[in-house]
């Protein structure tokens, strides 16, 4: 597995990527994403004998705050250590900002991924999240 900066946008396995984990109000605006890529401020990439097998993408300002904005692995590469390794590379390349935050589904084991690797819920630091959502039609 090889973690590095993902520098070089690809559309076709960007797409794939993110079509094969079921998250397609990304891919059913390919401009915007894109868009996001490119205003992003860091993007690591898992690659696996040459295959983009997963991302995490950054945004923010890089000294005050670091939202995670997506991590993601091909099914068939999850629960191997990709996941872990984009966002140990991430956690230290912004080891230096106070607030490093994510928002994610709640099922108990993607609360314990984030857990191990240091991340609390809101509530457990006296905070609450909020969120304006508008779906995708």
């Amino acid at each position: 597995m090889d973690i590095r900066e993902y520098t070089d946008y690809n559309d076709e396995e960007i797409r794939s990527l993110y079509d094969s984990v079921g998250w397609t109000a990304y891919t059913c605006d390919m401009p915007a994403l894109e868009k996001g890529y490119r205003n992003s401020l860091l993007i690591l990439a898992a690659y696996d004998n040459g295959r983009l097998v997963g991302i995490a993408r950054a945004v923010g300002d890089g000294s005050t705050i670091v939202f995670i904005q997506d991590i993601l692995v091909a099914p068939d590469k999850q629960r191997q250590g990709a996941g872990t390794a984009l966002l140990k590379e991430m956690l230290t390349r912004y080891a230096h900002v106070r607030q490093i935050e994510l928002a994610t589904d709640s099922r108990p084991e993607t609360k314990a991924f984030y857990k191990s690797l240091g991340f609390s819920e809101f509530s457990e630091i006296g905070c609450s999240g909020f969120m304006r959502y508008t779906p995708t039609t």
